[in-house]
């Protein structure tokens, strides 16, 4: 005679793996995130250090030389004013999240002598 719960392990370890699964793939995407943020913050950063570093060439050179600087780290640059002799920058980077869709981190940064 066997017994009536027989098998429940099998479908209690199907549900375990299961909910790891759903587990590890948003530690994935929150990693990314986190990831691209910080990204962006580097591209904003370095992108507001080169432009206040060529405001000396003028104010459209200097928005032109942070956006360049923002391309070569796979950004985009959404904002760029100068201050008298400070650049402040906005740098966008999308992040693709699966199921949620494509996201974008955002980060600005302040350069100057």
């Amino acid at each position: 005679m066997r017994a009536k719960d027989e098998g429940g392990v099998t479908v209690l370890a199907a549900f375990a793996l299961t909910a790891l699964l759903v587990v590890v793939i948003a530690v994935v995407h929150v990693g990314s995130a986190v990831s691209a943020r910080h990204r962006a913050q580097s591209a904003a950063d370095l992108s507001a250090l080169a432009a206040a570093s060529a405001l000396d060439r003028g104010a459209a050179d200097a928005c032109s030389t942070a956006e360049e600087l923002a391309a070569r780290m796979e950004g985009t640059l959404s904002d760029c004013v100068i201050d008298g002799w400070d650049v402040v920058v906005e740098v966008s980077i999308s992040v693709p999240l699966g199921r949620f869709g494509v996201r974008d981190a955002v980060a600005s940064a302040r350069a100057g002598p």
